[in-house]
């Protein structure tokens, strides 16, 4: 199997699962790590992007099962208990700042989804 190539000399990638597998414009959830990240895919392009999968408001590991959309021009999640929306491209908490998640690097190659944790 062959890896892409990394952003960085440090950076370190994870196959998480072919493409094709994450309906569009939903989430699933991968262990990276002892990690639990939240990847989803997004729009006709195809899009993928990966940020922790606990919400730190609800103190549950969620967030690959929220509702994908905007607001605005910033992508998010939905949390699916308590509706905080996280921003997927920063991890942001629009509602809660403080509760904030990281967001890591992901994309595709050779027809995978890869994310650097």
């Amino acid at each position: 199997m062959s890896q892409p190539a990394p952003l960085s000399a440090s950076a370190s990638w994870t196959a998480i699962c072919p493409l094709r597998d994450i309906v569009p414009n939903t989430g699933v959830c991968a262990l990276v790590n002892d990690a639990q990240i939240a990847v989803f895919r997004v729009g006709a392009d195809d899009q993928v992007f990966a940020i922790a999968n606990y919400d730190p408001n609800a103190d549950a590991a969620v967030l690959s099962r929220g509702l994908v959309g905007n607001l605005g021009d910033r992508l998010v999640v939905a949390s699916p208990i308590y509706k905080h929306h996280f921003d997927l491209r920063t991890g942001e908490c629009l509602e809660a700042p403080e509760h904030s998640v990281p967001a890591y690097p992901a994309r595709v190659y050779d027809g995978k989804v890869w994310v650097s944790a």
